[in-house]
């Protein structure tokens, strides 16, 4: 999460509403002087339910509270100088936060409830620019805030729906159509941060994280031990971020998997990859269950996929495949599911499971004003 974001947030809770391009040596120094004028019994009272001007320092750094005081001290000039460093760090980082030069928001009232006919995405161009297509606020936070590590694209899959929680229903059922261009080339990592900027300021987005234990999977082996198809000599071959795949004579792009797709006959869904590790497995069940999925396979290397299932209602995470809240693909009887396919075609497993899941709480939001 962006320092601004954060610092907002925190500062707001604990003390009272500063702007993340406020003066932070100013605060500090005001709230320093306003602990040391608080008499000891207070201090001691408000020290022992954690709203000493130091457990809340403390609990800005991550750090342990520290011990209660009975009066102004050293701890509370010493803390004071600890929010000053962590204020400067905080609030710093807002300046720095990249923006986009330009951006256009709007709204699409298209008949969106079927994604086969009208799909949806968030999309970055080579150069640093920025597309989003049927786009809804959620869809963009979850694509916004993640890990930036796939290489496909420059990013990860987007976060799980079920890893963004909060705010106004209109968030998931109202859509957006954005063009985004930075004042020069810049890369992908550049361009997510410049989407957290323009969330903050064009919808006003304010979020925290919180730890929440959510119900998921871990992928075991069956007791025969896994069957994963050997991976194939191939002549490799890789992408620019934001450059979609193609076909290059004697090449196969590896070392990711696609998917669900779409296969020869109505009902039938594949994923497939060549040259790809568990961890590449592991990022495409969690993005189409919507579950954390947890690797207990214990399998290392590399191998080549081709998984085909039926869609049923356990594919939260994509509606348009069979989860809820989409037109969904029909189910075809003669085909396994997901469950069924991975034991049968791959000897894994998925086990249910909990576990702790990093959650992004939606604390505010407002429809962005037209362009």
């Amino acid at each position: 999460m962006s320092g601004h974001i954060r610092a907002e947030r925190e500062l707001c809770c604990d003390d009272v509403a500063v702007s993340a391009s406020g003066d932070a040596l100013t605060y500090a120094r005001a709230l320093a002087q306003l602990e040391s004028y608080r008499p000891a019994h207070l201090t001691a009272a408000v020290a022992a339910s954690g709203g000493s001007l130091s457990g809340r320092i403390a609990r800005l750094l991550g750090q342990p509270r520290p011990p209660a005081h009975t009066g102004p001290g050293p701890g509370v000039f010493a803390a004071a100088i600890l929010l000053v460093a962590a204020a400067y760090g905080l609030f710093g980082q807002s300046g720095a936060h990249p923006a986009f030069q330009v951006a256009s928001i709007k709204q699409n009232n298209s008949n969106w409830s079927d994604p086969t006919e009208h799909p949806m995405g968030v999309g970055y161009q080579p150069g640093g620019r920025l597309t989003a297509t049927n786009a809804s606020l959620m869809l963009l936070v979850q694509f916004a805030y993640a890990a930036h590590d796939d290489p496909r694209s420059g990013h990860s899959l987007p976060l799980m729906a079920s890893q963004v929680a909060g705010g106004p229903a209109w968030i998931k059922t109202e859509r957006y159509d954005i063009e985004a261009k930075p004042e020069g080339d810049t890369d992908p990592k550049h361009t997510w941060l410049m989407l957290e900027t323009l969330l903050a300021d064009r919808f006003k987005l304010r979020l925290h994280r919180e730890t929440r234990e959510l119900p998921g999977y871990d992928l075991t082996a069956v007791k025969s031990g896994p069957k994963l198809p050997a991976a194939q000599e191939a002549g490799c071959i890789s992408f620019a971020p934001g450059t979609p795949p193609r076909h290059v004579p004697g090449k196969v792009d590896c070392g990711y998997v696609s998917g669900p797709f779409l296969g020869a006959w109505a009902g039938e869904l594949h994923m497939k990859g060549r040259k790809v590790h568990m961890a590449d497995l592991i990022r495409e069940l969690a993005s189409v269950l919507d579950r954390q999925v947890l690797d207990k396979t214990g399998f290392t290397g590399e191998f080549d996929l081709d998984l085909s299932f039926t869609p049923d209602a356990a594919l939260m995470g994509f509606p348009s495949f069979g989860g809820p809240g989409g037109a969904g693909v029909p189910a075809d009887p003669n085909l396994p599911n997901i469950f069924t396919a991975l034991e049968e075609q791959l000897g894994l497993k998925l086990v249910p499971a909990k576990g702790p899941v990093e959650v992004l709480v939606i604390d505010h939001a407002e429809r962005p004003a037209a362009n």
